[in-house]
């Protein structure tokens, strides 16, 4: 008797197998991969909208109005016509002027070269020397602004630390914060700030190589060209951060301003955040005080736009 020969016809060709699973589709697939990442980000997300973006957002529709703190019943929409009137007032534009100034002397000249010049100064200092430096120059900038533009108000006044000096060393002496406002502010806020600087420029210093400061100096290279050619390219990142951070700082300096000088005289020191507090504040025009605080946010964001392409291209 033979064995049947196994049924290899078209009914067992035809047999329904085991369903094929699909694949979900690709936009459910990057749904959750990208849900766990963001979950987590989600209090700080609502955070940042809550504190942050809702205010700007109720700042810019406000800019829009001629919204004001007393003597109005109802704000109305005035379109650009703050950022025209800002722009067709002298006072806002000696602010601009000032403010320009103010940031260049004190930040990008000065917070940055002093800095840089303590930092390097203090690599080759004894452990003694820097101590001391370094406890001046913080204690300095971690003074409250207030108590540090009391300090800097008692220094230059008429009858202040600094005439004092020059009257003992038998040298004219003239009350600093009427000729000169602006860069007795400006040179405040170095003393206050220049720590900030100092310590980026301590730390990027130490992770320069010895090796290649030491093969520089056997070359025969001068301390100026050392610096020039081999210490500012290398910390070029640094430098680039450093400047972003105090110009920023700088443009919304406030307090010391107001404690030194309140602006004046006269407006000679009067810059953008303290012509926008006395357009809101003093005389109540709550909408061209936003506008003006809009164009102080608007100065600073370029400012951070143009430091991060210029350390974009440095990668």
């Amino acid at each position: 008797m033979t064995a049947a020969a196994p049924h290899t016809g078209p009914d067992l060709a035809k047999t329904p197998g085991p369903p094929a699973v699909s694949p979900p589709p690709a936009g459910r697939r990057t749904l959750r991969r990208f849900l766990p990442r963001f979950l987590p980000l989600t209090p700080a997300l609502a955070l940042l909208l809550v504190f942050l973006a809702g205010p700007i957002a109720y700042c810019v529709l406000i800019a829009f109005t001629d919204l004001q703190l007393t003597g109005q019943a109802r704000e109305s929409f005035v379109g650009l016509d703050n950022f025209r009137g800002a722009f067709r007032d002298d006072a806002f534009l000696n602010a601009v002027w000032l403010t320009l100034v103010f940031t260049v002397v004190s930040a990008l000249v000065g917070q940055n070269t002093l800095g840089l010049a303590l930092a390097a100064l203090m690599q080759r200092a004894s452990k003694p020397v820097r101590t001391l430096t370094g406890g001046v120059v913080v204690t300095a900038w971690v003074l409250p602004e207030v108590v540090a533009g009391f300090l800097l108000y008692a220094f230059f006044r008429r009858e202040g630390t600094l005439n004092a000096v020059l009257e003992l060393l038998h040298l004219p002496s003239q009350n600093w914060l009427f000729t000169l406002p602006i860069l007795a502010v400006s040179f405040a806020n170095v003393w206050r700030g220049t720590a900030f600087s100092m310590l980026v420029y301590s730390a990027a210093l130490n992770e320069i190589p010895k090796e290649i400061t030491e093969a520089a100096e056997v070359d025969g290279a001068s301390g100026w060209r050392r610096m020039w050619h081999v210490t500012l390219p290398m910390i070029r990142r640094s430098i680039g951060t450093t400047l972003m951070l105090n110009t920023l700082q700088t443009l919304s300096v406030f307090g010391l301003i107001w404690v030194m000088t309140r602006g004046g005289p006269g407006g000679k020191s009067q810059t953008l955040p303290l012509f926008m507090y006395e357009q809101a504040f003093q005389n109540s025009l709550i909408g061209y005080g936003t506008a003006v605080a809009l164009l102080l946010l608007l100065v600073g964001s370029l400012f951070s736009l143009l430091y991060l392409r210029l350390l974009r291209t440095e990668v």
